[in-house]
């Protein structure tokens, strides 16, 4: 892993998202080194030539002097890096950050595929609100494995199942979901019992590693190829209006509210997550839902 450290004006960035706020990475880089990651593009506005995953840049910036500016935004930690991956628990740039915002007043989203958040729990439960999300596209290890460096699915969910008995809102986010491989029955099945919300987003493959997730296809997935070829190269949406029919009778049977909505807001009824659809990666939008949990 190459680490660099730079001095940046500011760590908060408005965001480009219909949602508006800010998006806040305290890294450059990530060393999960996911091989569908769409922030490898990050790559070509920050000078790096090496390999996704092989470089972190470590943030350093001038402490934020007016928090309360942000008071009601929506701040996403880790849009295009895990502000949890290892080397926060030598630098400690994200948490420096949620010491500064404590009292911001800001809507803190935070975006991980780490149990390393469970540190912070000291200063997330102080905070006004504050949502945690994990990305857990599979309950294989091997094929997460394949697929990225972070830590295992099993502690992921360790940590979501923490930080949700803590009375923070938590998300699963069944992202992405690779076409009959991600189970995502599955998945909500393990995870019901500690997250109020579950995303759901389409394994997209516009960026430059689509020719690696095919070449994986193939030689792991061959029986599989003709459909990818079908969803990635001919555009055809068909899976992906079948999947989401599936998944609407599937939170109906049980007993799960679904929404086309895309940010969570409140708290779900124990053990009964909100299922929000995000299939389709270039149609996000921005919407609320008031459903509260029962503690």
């Amino acid at each position: 892993m190459i680490i660099n450290h730079i001095d940046v004006n500011s760590v908060m960035t408005k965001s480009s998202l219909p949602v508006g706020g800010y998006s806040v990475n305290p890294y450059v880089g990530c060393p999960h080194a996911c091989k569908y990651c769409y922030a490898s593009f990050m790559k070509r506005f920050t000078g790096h030539s090496e390999e996704w995953g092989t470089f972190l840049d470590v943030k350093h910036w001038k402490p934020i002097s007016n928090p309360q500016k942000y008071a009601g935004q929506l701040c996403v930690i880790g849009s295009v890096t895990d502000g949890y991956n290892p080397q926060e628990e030598t630098f400690l740039r994200t948490r420096t950050l949620l010491e500064e915002l404590k009292d911001s007043g800001a809507k803190i989203m935070i975006c991980t595929k780490s149990d390393l958040v469970v540190r912070d729990l000291d200063i997330l439960t102080k905070m006004r609100d504050v949502t945690v999300s994990w990305s857990i596209n599979t309950l294989d290890e091997n094929f997460k494995n394949d697929m990225d460096g972070a830590v295992s699915i099993k502690r992921r969910l360790a940590a979501m199942k923490q930080v949700y008995d803590a009375g923070i809102r938590t998300v699963c986010f069944v992202s992405p979901i690779f076409p009959e491989i991600t189970n995502i029955s599955a998945i909500i099945e393990r995870a019901q019992d500690r997250c109020d919300f579950v995303w759901l987003e389409n394994l997209n493959l516009r960026g430059g590693f689509k020719s690696a997730i095919m070449g994986y296809i193939e030689e792991k997935y061959p029986a599989l190829l003709p459909l990818y070829h079908d969803i990635y190269d001919k555009g055809d949406k068909s899976y992906w209006k079948i999947l989401e029919e599936k998944t609407k009778s599937l939170a109906l049977e049980k007993g799960l509210p679904y929404i086309d909505n895309y940010l969570p807001d409140g708290r779900s009824e124990k053990g009964k997550p909100t299922l929000i659809n995000y299939f389709y990666h270039e149609e996000i939008r921005g919407s609320k839902n008031t459903g509260m949990r029962k503690l």
